[in-house]
């Protein structure tokens, strides 16, 4: 089931984002608070809302106003009541300096059950019981909050990472924090970068190594750019590779993936690999993204050694 759509603005300036995150136990809340925490939201969880007022008007307070909160808290919270949570609410929404509201977690009993015996964990309101006499006790208590609710999310049918993206695609900071995309370049023969997520082999190109007036030079300089260019290999490989990197960066942006490192190596590391980051990197920088640009190897010394022999 869907998250239900809500229209969830950045609050008017001066005005403080409080999100209430509830729910029945075992339907995703602290997953739903790590997924806040990652996007830059404070969290709290186990909160006793009743103390609310006290810290939205606490002398500190107005130092984190800049810093959206959630709150989590469930049956297990000390003081839980749901209709004096509600009472609460009502009166925190009229004030001007708050954005308020409230997300409620919920899922089947059956699929409840199901996680509990897989966890091999009680319900907390089971005592000797099966989960199923927790589960519908919980119901009873909470139920109030469920319909009160402004943001509903099922989790039945939903993995980790499905919730994890509910959340954000709800409770986005202005689009969330940006992708970190670094883009580098490194020689075979002086080894593999450690972590990569996409590492693009360039050996297949004519070496610029062999011919001796662009040996000294580097994959940033005009002259190489142009020996690579004539290359009949270089324009289809570019441009399938320039196609991938933006059908896939995209995605890793709205799955919250915070860093990928796309990775070019050639022999040396200093030219055909050079002049390919940097054209993919400009490319990436053409569709909106800010690529961090590396070369580990463009210093090292141009040696034949190195390079092997001529094709």
């Amino acid at each position: 089931m869907a998250p239900m759509p809500v229209d969830s603005p950045p609050p008017p300036p001066g005005r403080h984002r409080i999100l209430l995150v509830t729910g029945v136990l075992g339907a995703g809340k602290t997953t739903a608070l790590r997924a806040l925490e990652d996007m830059g939201w404070e969290t709290i969880d186990n909160f006793p809302i009743r103390l609310l007022e006290r810290l939205i008007d606490s002398p500190d307070a107005s130092d984190q106003m800049h810093a959206p909160l959630a709150l989590g808290f469930d049956t297990r919270t000390r003081g839980f009541n749901a209709h004096a949570m509600i009472e609460l609410v009502k009166r925190l929404i009229e004030r001007e300096d708050l954005q308020l509201s409230t997300l409620f977690l919920d899922c089947s009993s059956e699929e409840l059950q199901r996680r509990y015996n897989e966890t091999r964990r009680r319900h907390p309101l089971s005592a000797d019981m099966p989960a199923a006499s927790g589960i519908a006790a919980e119901r009873e208590l909470i139920e109030p909050l469920r319909r009160w609710a402004d943001v509903l999310i099922n989790t039945t049918l939903f993995s980790t990472n499905d919730l994890q993206q509910a959340i954000r695609e709800q409770f986005s900071l202005d689009g969330g924090p940006a992708l970190t995309v670094t883009v580098s370049s490194f020689g075979f023969s002086r080894g593999m970068p450690p972590v990569a997520d996409y590492v693009f082999d360039m050996r297949f190109l004519d070496n610029p190594h062999w011919v001796p007036e662009l040996k000294p030079l580097t994959g940033r300089d005009a002259e190489i750019a142009e020996y690579i260019r004539k290359d009949p290999g270089f324009a289809p490989a570019y441009e399938q590779i320039r196609a991938l990197l933006l059908t896939v960066l995209p995605r890793f942006q709205v799955q919250g993936k915070p860093y990928v490192h796309i990775a070019f190596g050639c022999t040396g590391g200093r030219h055909r690999s050079v002049f390919m980051a940097e054209q993919i990197g400009a490319a990436l920088r053409a569709a909106g993204f800010s690529p961090t640009m590396l070369h580990r190897n463009l210093s090292s010394r141009a040696a034949d050694v190195v390079e092997g022999r001529p094709r």
